[in-house]
């Protein structure tokens, strides 16, 4: 048991059970669990009452829209499912994008980047934001140098992608210091983030 309830990983496309080291929605059910919002019995039913494949008998249990696996009884939460990237049916995690884009450029502020998908002609593509350090000058001068430069980063940070995912960057935003949205704990915020470059309201690098 796991205080009081139950704790099960499932595929959250088909709703089947997980197998050990296999990564899934994290579902709780327990007397701590709530039953759903009043009066929104549909969402309630898929969102707080969903039921495990083979194990209907087993009762309802919420979806916590977190992503996870179990090893030998342990829990290890690996993401948001809201935040997961597919790409020609395959499944990556922001936060490894992330990792990969933060180290190549010694100007790249570590744990300022977001990396998203957005739809283009039926096909979701990569966008990457990161944030510049506001000490970081270019070599060079003029605004030659920025233009230069910004093309020598971007073609490094897509092979870099590329190798380390097989995913092609389709646009690398570079932004000004503090734009990346965060939450107050200082956990990105991607969705927000998405939104406002949709919107195109971010402070661009170099301004």
């Amino acid at each position: 048991g796991w205080a009081g309830g139950q704790l099960r990983i499932v595929n959250p496309e088909t709703s089947e059970a997980c197998a050990d080291g296999e990564v899934g929605e994290i579902w709780v059910s327990g007397p701590h669990v709530t039953q759903g919002y009043w009066g929104r019995d549909e969402h309630n039913a898929e969102t707080f009452q969903a039921r495990v494949r083979g194990h209907e008998a087993e009762g309802g249990f919420l979806r916590t829209g977190d992503l996870g696996f179990q090893r030998e009884g342990e829990l290890f939460v690996t993401g948001r499912l809201k935040d997961l990237i597919i790409v020609d049916g395959r499944n990556h995690y922001p936060q490894d994008i992330e990792q990969t884009v933060e180290t190549q450029h010694e100007g790249f502020r570590l744990g300022c980047c977001a990396a998203f998908s957005v739809e283009q002609a039926n096909e979701e593509k990569l966008v990457v934001l990161i944030e510049v350090d506001r000490q970081y000058t270019p070599p060079g001068d003029g605004a030659g140098a920025h233009v230069l430069e910004q093309a020598e980063v971007l073609k490094k940070v897509r092979q870099a992608v590329a190798a380390a995912h097989s995913l092609d960057v389709h646009e690398l935003v570079l932004l000004q210091h503090g734009e990346v949205l965060k939450t107050s704990s200082g956990k990105v915020q991607r969705r927000a983030c998405r939104a406002k470059h949709l919107e195109g309201s971010f402070q661009r690098w170099p301004g």
